[in-house]
């Protein structure tokens, strides 16, 4: 399979919004939010527009990644930019194919070439680890409260450059989304039924679990 990364282009928009809703639906709850959330990112201060990319296969976009900035502070208050991506949406069918893959390997490596220092997400260790990821906790990165989530992961791309110290790690506002304006949203689709499946206990599980 032939797959094309290029940046996002503004008449990508509705498409990206589309796949991600189409990825994520009945996902982690009954429905999703992922859709509005690519929607609002775009417009955000912390939005970083050159790390945003979607894949082709055959002309169709089939994925997409985007980055916010991020930062983790010491315990004497020093603080160090970090990345964060999320979503990465991928259509169901194709799925476990090898674009979301793609689509982090390319933006890892711009990353490395901007000098940026690492990439902390909340996300699967299943998903995750594969490209070198590690609980934050086996780099002293705490959350804003100094606890370790099992899903907040973190990759080093200057190599011990949490050594040393402890840190809690702090994400972007931007995913911090308002409930009504997701459904306000939502409705702008063509209707979905939301319903429960099992991957959203093992979501609840996850958002709730701590290291340590």
């Amino acid at each position: 399979m032939d797959i094309r990364i290029r940046r996002e282009e503004e008449t990508d928009y509705r498409v990206v919004e589309e796949l991600t809703r189409e990825a994520f639906w009945n996902l982690h709850v009954p429905g999703c939010d992922e859709h509005y959330l690519v929607h609002v990112l775009r417009s955000h201060p912390d939005f970083i527009p050159e790390m945003d990319f979607v894949a082709e296969v055959d002309g169709r976009i089939a994925g997409n990644i985007m980055y916010t900035k991020s930062r983790v502070v010491d315990e004497g208050g020093g603080e160090m930019e970090t990345l964060t991506f999320g979503p990465v949406s991928v259509l169901p069918e194709y799925q476990r194919r090898g674009i979301g893959t793609a689509l982090i390997r390319h933006t890892r490596e711009i990353a490395v070439r901007n000098g940026a220092k690492a990439i902390i997400i909340l996300g699967h260790p299943h998903n995750y680890c594969t490209h070198g990821f590690k609980n934050s906790m086996d780099y002293g990165i705490g959350d804003s409260e100094g606890r370790f989530p099992y899903g907040q992961l973190a990759l080093e791309l200057e190599r011990g450059v949490f050594e040393g110290k402890k840190w809690k790690f702090y994400y972007s506002p931007a995913y911090h989304l308002d409930e009504k304006a997701v459904e306000k949203f939502d409705s702008l689709f063509p209707k979905k039924e939301k319903r429960y499946q099992y991957s959203q206990e093992e979501f609840s599980i996850a958002v709730r679990a701590y290291l340590g």
